[in-house]
């Protein structure tokens, strides 16, 4: 009768910490939705501000509609993007569109002084930083839930309740990841 007591204890205990285990991969995957939330909102700010941006510069840029129509083009794949991976390559493409289109409004000084233009790129650098921030959080909370997923015992857990590994919102572009080059005359 002692060993039934003794059973049913470990039966307990072990159910216990099978509950434990899967409040706290569910806490997790919930924090990856929260900060996925958080870099969703960021990118829908800035799509909501591109447009703002491309009136303005289109009449100064009159022959470089290529860059502008690029940069729509590119928003409205990063809004139609599902999925991490594909709208971290979507945004990284848009953002690259966007840094070219900084690059070539250089070439027209009453551009760069029109006090609209000059608010609505702090705007974005704004928000750039934002999408980095919340990019962080993201990835941060994504690690802890796949090394939670991926560690014994909560791995026994997670595959009896098919808890699946998260992706990270990487860079894809190379470029964006190589150091700037600096040089002086």
């Amino acid at each position: 009768m002692t060993a039934f007591y003794v059973l049913l204890g470990l039966a307990a205990v072990f159910l216990m910490a099978a509950v434990a285990i899967y409040n706290r991969l569910v806490k997790n995957k919930n924090l990856v939705a929260e900060g996925w939330s958080g870099i969703d909102v960021q990118l829908k700010r800035r799509a909501d501000l591109i447009p703002n941006l491309i009136e303005t510069v289109k009449g100064y840029m009159g022959h470089e509609r290529s860059v502008l129509e690029k940069v729509t083009e590119l928003r409205i794949k990063s809004l139609q993007a599902q999925g991490v991976g594909e709208k971290a390559r979507a945004e990284g493409a848009l953002g690259a569109a966007l840094g070219n289109l900084f690059a070539v409004a250089e070439n027209y000084p009453d551009l760069k002084a029109s006090q609209n233009f000059l608010d609505l790129q702090k705007s974005l650098a704004d928000i750039e930083d934002q999408i980095q921030l919340s990019r962080r959080y993201y990835n941060g909370a994504a690690r802890n839930y796949n090394i939670l997923i991926a560690s014994v015992p909560s791995n026994l857990v997670a595959n009896m309740f098919q808890f699946t590994p998260v992706e990270y919102f990487e860079i894809e572009d190379a470029g964006e990841r190589a150091v700037p080059k600096v040089s002086f005359p």
